[in-house]
């Protein structure tokens, strides 16, 4: 290998590494390990659409949308605000949420039920008043109905639009369906099953939405303020670009986001494409962060 090839593939291993640590964490690469190599079955096998969806670097669009149209419901970001810490400790929560992904996506089915029971045990002890004066339990179905629904739409959606290789019709409703095998683990009751049942859901919450202020400081924490070195502030205002242009034109007038004019919102998608390219290269490294 001639010296300029083994210096890109010197970068191309730490960047990888680099974000592999900032995603899973300290214990991301025994969690790895633990998730692949552990024989036994699964909940999903390796031809399902969610292993499309979950193995692609458009999960960093993805779940910055779902956190966005998260934030629309105010008992559910109540819940956030008060309990999860993402303020004082977003690369933990990054990183609960991302092996909690992985565990139940392509773990043994033992260990993603061992990871459904810490998840519905955390549920059960969150409870309060919202700043209205509403209660709200965040093991209450109908809330978590509405994250999961937020969450499968969000994945989709930054799949469809930025993924390597973008379902079919069959391959979304195949998606939706396996998200509704986790969503039903975690407390959903009747998740929708297909494409057309999640739009359903969507719409059905649409009179319970509005911006809050915890919202609002959400969106403002989420898109302005990431904890992150300068170097990685560039990517990820591209990525937070790609996630707010590809939120719905009525939740983003519902967060006071802004409507960029036609054609500089024609030139946002490309960007994402490049950038969530550009993961995909790193994340495919040979080494430590494979």
């Amino acid at each position: 290998m001639d010296s300029p090839a083994r210096a890109l593939a010197h970068l191309r291993e730490r960047l990888g590494s680099a974000v592999f640590a900032r995603v899973a964490g300290p214990s991301g690469p025994a969690n790895r390990t633990r998730i692949h190599e552990t024989p036994g079955p699964r909940w999903f096998g390796p031809d399902r659409p969610i292993r499309t969806v979950h193995g692609d670097a458009s999960m960093f669009i993805g779940g910055l949308r779902a956190l966005l149209l998260q934030s629309l419901h105010p008992l559910a970001m109540a819940a956030v605000d008060a309990h999860s810490g993402f303020r004082g400790d977003p690369w933990g929560r990054l990183q609960r949420t991302s092996t909690f992904l992985a565990v139940t996506t392509y773990g043994t089915a033992e260990h993603a039920q061992q990871a459904v029971d810490r998840v519905r045990a955390v549920h059960s002890r969150v409870s309060g008043t919202a700043s209205s004066g509403e209660r709200y339990e965040a093991s209450d179905p109908h809330l978590l109905g509405w994250v999961h629904a937020a969450e499968a739409d969000s994945f989709l959606c930054a799949h469809q639009r930025f993924g390597a290789e973008p379902l079919d019709a069959a391959g979304c409703d195949g998606y939706v369906a396996d998200m509704a095998r986790v969503g039903e683990s975690l407390g959903v009751v009747d998740p929708p099953r297909t494409r057309k049942e999640l739009d359903a859901r969507l719409a059905a919450y649409r009179g319970e939405l509005r911006r809050t202020k915890e919202a609002r400081e959400a969106a403002h924490f989420i898109l302005l303020h990431p904890p992150l070195p300068w170097a990685a502030r560039a990517p990820y205002v591209l990525l937070a670009a790609n996630a707010v242009a590809s939120l719905p034109s009525w939740a983003r007038s519902s967060l006071g986001l802004p409507q960029l004019p036609g054609l500089a919102e024609a030139c946002v998608p490309p960007t994402g494409r490049a950038l969530t390219a550009a993961i995909r290269w790193v994340m495919a490294s040979p080494g430590p962060a494979a």
